[in-house]
């Protein structure tokens, strides 16, 4: 019999699937492994209800970042398609308003032709201050800004202004959910991801030691071995 389970993962705000490549030789193993397509729209119902729309039938549902913000969204739409859920580096609340007054600064950068200077500003933010001399991991986030242009990056930034409160719907979630985040994450502060475990019932939350924003580049094999824990749950 074939117990395979389709995983299904959604990126973060100007992040490709490069961002989860690292993952992938150790979930491969528990079903097809699919990175959603996030960057065609401006709010966060039409991206999920596109994503749904090309994903399979039933799966494991993992986001990063704003990709959490999309996976709340898919939960509203289409619960009973989504098997487990892995919550990363992200926050249920909606955007604070000194976020959207920064998100607007960029967006207007990144109009007027600065995009590549939003990128490299953004990267002392999103990672460990141990990494700030990471060349590899730097180059990531360029190339990953690369796939996503700024178009993309514009309306990315609309749909995470834009984005519902989603501390309501935690307490109706029930299949089984990891919420993983960095000690030293930025972006999205592990108090943010304590509320998100605290409020679904038997979530499983997991905090990485000496990393930032980017689990699945910064800490690979822990953040791999908390997925494979996850997809092994009934």
């Amino acid at each position: 019999m074939d117990n395979t389970m389709p995983i299904l993962l959604v990126p973060g705000l100007i992040s490709s699937p490069r961002t989860f490549a690292p993952l992938v030789p150790a979930l491969w193993r528990f079903g097809p492994v699919t990175v959603a397509n996030h960057i065609r729209d401006d709010n966060m119902g039409a991206i999920a209800r596109r994503v749904l729309a090309e994903a399979p039938p039933r799966f494991a549902l993992a986001g990063h970042s704003m990709g959490g913000h999309i996976a709340f969204e898919i939960m509203r739409q289409a619960p009973d398609r989504v098997a487990k859920l892995a919550l990363i580096s992200t926050g249920a609340r909606t955007d604070p308003t000194e976020a959207t007054e920064r998100r607007r600064s960029l967006m207007a950068r990144a109009r007027s032709g600065q995009y590549r200077a939003v990128l490299d500003e953004a990267f002392p933010r999103i990672v460990h201050p141990s990494r700030l001399g990471d060349t590899a991991l730097r180059q990531l986030v360029h190339d990953m800004g690369d796939d996503v242009g700024a178009d993309a990056f514009i309306r990315q930034q609309t749909a995470i202004i834009n984005r519902v409160d989603s501390r309501p719907i935690l307490a109706w979630i029930r299949c089984p959910t990891l919420v993983l985040v960095g000690d030293a994450d930025n972006m999205a502060p592990t108090a943010l991801s304590k509320e998100i475990a605290d409020g679904i019932h038997g979530a499983k939350l997991v905090i990485l030691d000496n990393c930032g924003h980017l689990p699945q580049a910064e800490r690979p094999e822990a953040t791999a071995a908390a997925l494979v824990e996850w997809l092994k749950v009934a």
